[in-house]
């Protein structure tokens, strides 16, 4: 196992090499050791500790929230669009999560929505939070209790944490890498359906205006119609895919999406028993702002087979 551990790691067989000593590196091999039980506890108990520090914030940040949404006054403003809205409460909220989490661990990253763009944001080795601080923005603004908090721990790229809070339905969704998915402590499951016609199938508008974009959504509404058990949009991306992981719902698919979006929902509908991928097929790339979720890679595929493909980033260029 050592021996597979140095192998893998170009810092370490460069450090071997400098000593001439070859494997053996007496001069290394405490070093060798630290390291190797750093990476190791790193899968294991430093997990716990980021899981059980993010979770408090999480409370923390579902009562800003909570408090916040019956205002009728919300201080609003406009991103891309006037539909594209950011108010003071996704701020105070990121707000909360990068400042707490950065004073606990100073060698962290962090991808936020409020205060990131993603054509500038690049997932790395190093740990890395992806915050959406309130999902589904146009929903608060309105009082329409379909808001949630969503973020997610990257490790080498590849999600450890994942935690979905809708705190006026008081739905907490949570996830850790191998041990399952989980709505308020009690274990969820995705549903048995591999039949387009039996699925109950999430799809979103989205805030683009693009006409582009606009066909396609209404395209892709038209065709899915007469093949499908039925249709939903809750306004949230975080909170469609946590109903796939729960057997709420059976499929979700997006064109527009972020990666804040998704980060979350990716580990939990995967640790619920779910499949993510790309809307055409093949391996998700989480920054195609493309996603399709679904209860099984059967119906994940037949979901992919009637969709007229759309590329965001092509329509940006």
């Amino acid at each position: 196992m050592l021996r597979s551990f140095i192998s893998s790691n170009k810092w370490l067989l460069s450090a071997l090499q400098q000593t001439k000593l070859g494997y053996p590196g007496l001069k290394v091999l405490s070093v060798v050791y630290t390291r190797f039980l750093g990476f190791h506890k790193m899968s294991g108990e430093n997990v716990d500790l980021f899981y059980n520090t993010v979770l408090n914030l999480t409370e923390q940040a579902g009562k800003i929230i909570k408090e916040n949404i019956s205002s009728r006054h919300k201080n609003i403003n406009f991103k891309s669009s006037n539909i594209d809205m950011v108010t003071e409460t996704d701020q105070a909220v990121e707000k909360l999560f990068i400042d707490s989490l950065s004073k606990e661990f100073p060698d962290h990253k962090f991808i936020g929505e409020e205060s990131s763009s993603t054509d500038q944001q690049e997932l790395t080795n190093d740990p890395t939070w992806v915050i959406d601080p309130v999902d589904g923005t146009m929903n608060f603004v309105h009082t329409f209790p379909h808001s949630c908090i969503s973020i997610a721990l990257f490790i080498e790229k590849e999600p450890v944490i994942g935690i979905i809070f809708n705190p006026m339905l008081s739905q907490l969704f949570t996830a850790r890498k191998g041990q399952g998915a989980f709505l308020n402590g009690e274990r969820i499951s995705v549903s048995d359906k591999t039949s387009l016609s039996d699925a109950l199938i999430m799809m979103e508008f989205g805030t683009s205006r693009h006409p582009e974009r606009l066909r396609n959504c209404l395209e892709n509404q038209q065709k899915l119609m007469p093949h499908v058990h039925g249709l939903r949009a809750l306004g949230s991306a975080a909170l469609d895919m946590a109903m796939v992981a729960c057997g709420a719902a059976d499929a979700y698919f997006e064109f527009g999406i972020h990666i804040w979006d998704i980060a979350a929902g990716e580990l939990i509908v995967r640790e619920a028993g779910g499949v993510i991928i790309d809307p055409a097929g093949g391996k998700i790339e989480r920054f195609s702002r493309r996603v399709l979720v679904a209860s099984s890679q059967e119906l994940a595929e037949k979901l992919s087979q009637q969709l007229t493909q759309l590329y965001p980033l092509e329509l940006e260029k």
